[in-house]
């Protein structure tokens, strides 16, 4: 069993969105908006999941493709591709996805603790495993996430700058 399951057993109602062929879902609580995906200002020597940042009413927020970040195959951006704004521990991020379907409640009894898949799999990242009948929802620690050495450096640079 993951000991980084914070969600594991907490119910709640969690934004579903999709990349790829897979669901995932993060803790509504954290969303601050969702909107269409929009050009972005590139960073100089940003890793490739950070696509660059954006000016959110006088906010400026990085984005971060979540695809690339979680080493999935990347895709090219269309009309469906949504930039979901968090805010995580007074910090401002988007995450770029490929939709977003709907907000799904989640009992205690419905959530899984995240499986063990040793080394050859990062789960860091994933806080648990929701289910809705047949449906599966990957729960994201995104707290994990946006601690990340990488996006800490990033931060760090775009201050500096």
């Amino acid at each position: 069993m993951n000991d980084k399951t914070p969600t594991a057993g907490k119910g709640g109602e969690f934004l579903s969105f999709a990349l790829g062929e897979e669901h995932y879902g993060v803790d509504i609580l954290k969303v601050q908006e969702i909107r269409g995906y929009d050009t972005v200002t590139r960073v100089p020597d940003a890793p490739d999941y950070i696509k660059g940042v954006i000016n959110l009413r006088g906010t400026i927020v990085p984005v971060i493709d979540l695809r690339l970040k979680l080493k999935l195959k990347e895709a090219r951006y269309d009309a469906f591709t949504v930039m979901i704004v968090l805010n995580v521990d007074s910090r401002v991020v988007g995450i770029v996805v490929d939709s977003v379907s709907d907000v799904i409640a989640l009992s205690d009894e419905q959530i899984r603790p995240t499986p063990e898949f040793g080394a050859a799999v990062d789960t860091r990242f994933i806080s648990g495993i929701g289910t809705e009948g047949d449906r599966m929802l990957i729960l994201l620690d995104i707290e994990s996430l946006l601690d990340s050495a990488d996006l800490a450096q990033q931060e760090t640079a775009e201050e500096a700058a």
